[in-house]
């Protein structure tokens, strides 16, 4: 149905799954093994900016990666309701 990962993705990010899932079929189950695909990045950050993203981790107890993951997340998905709003 999709050419790529990326293109279901973006349909999916557009789309509501009741319009296309019959969801009174579904069952519960679980991946106790799952793990999501991650890669493995180097990125140059300026020193004041890493020592505030530790800082605020540290208040909030979480690892300052974590806390920059969450920090893209929430970023990316501002863009990406912004686009749909553009389009």
């Amino acid at each position: 149905m999709f050419a790529s990962e990326a293109e279901e993705r973006e349909f999916w990010a557009a789309h509501d799954t009741a319009d296309h899932v019959d969801w009174t079929a579904a069952e519960r189950v679980r991946l106790p093994n799952l793990k999501p695909s991650t890669a493995t990045i180097s990125l140059r950050l300026p020193e004041g900016m890493l020592e505030e993203l530790k800082v605020l981790a540290n208040q909030r107890d979480v690892p300052y990666q974590s806390l920059l993951k969450v920090f893209l997340a929430e970023r990316l998905a501002a863009e990406r309701h912004r686009k749909r709003r553009a389009s």
